[in-house]
């Protein structure tokens, strides 16, 4: 990039130069060497900057090179002294620039590898810069996941039902987020809690539950069965007995909690922002929004690495079609929406954003509560919500076909009652067709789902299109990988057909605790792509043995998050090697095994992975003859005495 363009890029309005070449001499702006260098307090070696930019209080500093190296940093570090020293009050923001191509490294404050920028690859208009230094509120995990047990704990003494707490809690968030931006709130703080304190203490709490239910029209136009979404928010949560029971007190004292104590920390505007925001909603709807408590919501590190898994960035559309309360598709929008700033400016990713929110995701739910949650799920992060759909997916082929996937991410009921489920999937199951649960423990959702692809790719193939290949991740019991019927076996073999298995991760045990108690592995399909090529082969498939994530139980509050001596998250380092393993298809004793399957076979780590002798010891064989006693108990063939 010329300098020429770098000027017009970040507003020639704000070049500040004082010398011929539109350069700035430092020299010149203190009135001599001896005036520099007495204001630096040292002999100076660089002191003519390329292009310094000044909006407010704000000032950008940019050094160019042909093609520059970590030595030119020293350069820029000096010229930011410089700066400091003649312009004690200015916040800065540094940039060493190429002008061969367009690579930037940009520093905020400071020339440190401490405070990169890595997020900033691409050269942006000023108002970009002024904007890193917005003070309004500034992310803090700690103190959000600390004090939501404590708001936990205040619903309950207000007597807010566990069940309606999520929902509750989501409205209500929204309605303060639209609340402080129509008063124009620079910062969160002690000033803006009296101004609202004092709006509310005119209403009362009919008026109050007004104003939510007309903040939530307002952000709910346009989107697709908007009377149905106002109707479950008057339903689940503003009709609610016990919500109309609140006084003008009560309110006030939750909305203040909810402001000072969560909102405060969250920088909505930010990727870290928006998964502290997921983290604190999922702490509500743990319990909630199910019909049926076996139905359990998926961990958000789990929908995380699914989405890694399936490579979700802003180029693809991501679907679930049974959504529960939308942890997938608020997982794939964060991630489609943080990926949007990838090598571009602040405006050309906001254009991205609107597209990403608008075609890119798209979800299905039959229960009401948790069509409700997912509604407000999308809406607290951003509004993808007006392409959730309220209804069976078995009744929305036309909604699936329209949304065109790239990506499926899913966790289907393991128990739905088969009187919902259509008759040309049940009639291979006997008796269980009119039992009180599906036999496929989930897989005739995704049986379903891939029969819809298997149309969309007829349907290309008239119009001579390419195929279209779909990655699926989805949840499933260990049951149905180790294939415990024959109606399971059935599915399994179908599946195969059209699809192909590239991986299957047998995850930790109770990984839905305190929810579900199931046994679950994470399956990785390609779905419109045959197990069996045409000339007979078969690739290989990963198996991983994921039982450790680096989270451990505790009481009242799940499964927690783990860090080593250094502070550092043991799950992101996990992480890191079940992806590594599964990339590079890595068979490392202990931890996973690649093997050649088909419809029959057992798809569980366990069935094809050596094991690593050198760790076992005397706790894993006594926890070996405990989980066997257990099973024996469980079936009936050992009582205790």
């Amino acid at each position: 990039m010329t300098r020429h363009d770098m000027i017009e890029r970040i507003g020639n309005e704000y070049i500040t130069s004082n010398i011929e070449g539109g350069e700035y001499s430092y020299i010149q702006e203190a009135g001599s060497r001896a005036n520099l260098e007495k204001a630096v307090g040292h002999a100076i070696s660089h002191f003519k900057l390329d292009l310094r930019f000044e909006k407010d209080d704000v000032v950008v500093l940019v050094e160019t090179k042909q093609s520059f190296k970590q030595a030119d940093e020293t350069q820029l570090a000096e010229y930011l002294e410089e700066e400091k020293a003649l312009h004690k009050n200015k916040k800065t923001i540094c940039i060493l620039a190429n002008t061969n191509d367009d690579k930037i490294k940009v520093w905020k404050s400071i020339v440190d590898d401490e405070h990169v920028l890595s997020g900033e690859n691409v050269l942006d208009r000023m108002e970009h810069y002024v904007s890193l230094f917005d003070t309004n509120k500034q992310n803090d995990r700690e103190k959000v996941l600390k004090n939501t047990y404590d708001l936990n704990e205040l619903l309950h003494k207000m007597d807010i039902d566990e069940r309606l707490r999520s929902q509750f809690v989501g409205t209500t968030l929204l309605y303060l987020k639209n609340l402080v931006e129509r008063f124009g709130a620079k910062k969160i703080d002690e000033e803006l809690k009296k101004n609202l304190d004092a709006h509310w203490s005119v209403m009362d709490g009919k008026q109050l539950r007004a104003a939510i239910e007309s903040t939530l029209e307002s952000l709910l136009d346009g989107s697709d069965n908007k009377a149905k979404k106002i109707e479950l928010l008057q339903k689940n949560v503003l009709n609610d007995q016990k919500v109309k029971k609140l006084t003008i007190t009560h309110w006030i004292k939750i909305l203040d909690t909810i402001l000072m104590d969560i909102y405060q920390y969250i920088d909505t505007n930010s990727s870290e922002g928006q998964d502290i925001l997921n983290l604190f909603f999922i702490a509500f709807n743990k319990y909630t929004g199910k019909a049926d408590k076996n139905q359990a919501f998926t961990p958000d590190h789990i929908t995380e690495f699914m989405c890694r898994l399936t490579e979700v960035d802003r180029t693809k559309r991501v679907l679930d079609i049974t959504c529960g309360s939308g942890s997938f598709l608020v997982q794939a929008m964060v991630k489609e929406l943080a990926d949007c700033y990838r090598d571009k400016t602040e405006d050309e990713a906001k254009a991205l954003q609107e597209i990403v929110k608008k075609e890119h995701i798209y979800g299905i739910e039959i229960e009401e509560k948790a069509y409700g949650l997912s509604t407000t799920n999308m809406l607290i992060h951003g509004d993808g919500n007006s392409n959730i759909k309220f209804g069976s997916c078995f009744d929305c082929k036309a909604f699936i076909k329209e949304a065109d996937p790239d990506i499926v991410l899913m966790n289907p009921p393991y128990n739905a009652k088969p009187i919902g489920i259509p008759e040309k999937f049940k009639k291979d199951w006997g008796k269980s067709k009119d039992g009180k649960e599906d036999p496929t423990k989930g897989l005739v959702f995704i049986r379903y789902l891939s029969e819809v692809i298997a149309e969309i790719n007829k349907e290309r193939e008239k119009n001579d299109d390419p195929r279209k290949y779909v990655k699926l991740a989805v949840l499933l019991p260990v049951s149905v990988a180790i294939g415990t019927s024959s109606i399971i076996e059935d599915e399994k073999i179908g599946m195969l057909k059209n699809n192909t298995l590239e991986a299957v991760f047998t995850l930790p045990n109770e990984i839905f605790y305190p929810g579900a108690s199931a046994s679950a592995c994470c399956m990785l399909f390609t779905l419109g792509k045959p197990h069996k090529k045409a000339d007979g082969t078969v690739n290989e498939t990963f198996f991983g043995y994921c039982k450790d994530d680096g989270f451990k139980k505790k009481k009242n509050l799940g499964r927690i998050e783990q860090f080593d001596e250094n502070n550092n998250s043991k799950w992101k380092a996990i992480e890191e090697e079940w992806l590594y393993l599964f990339n590079n298809k890595k068979a490392v004793d202990g931890k996973s095994s690649t093997a050649i399957v088909d419809g029959a076979s057992e798809w569980l780590c366990e069935a094809y992975m050596k094991t690593d002798y050198s760790k076992l010891c005397e706790a894993d064989f006594q926890q070996t003859l405990n989980n066997y006693l257990a099973y024996l108990m469980k079936e009936g063939k050992i009582y205790e005495s």
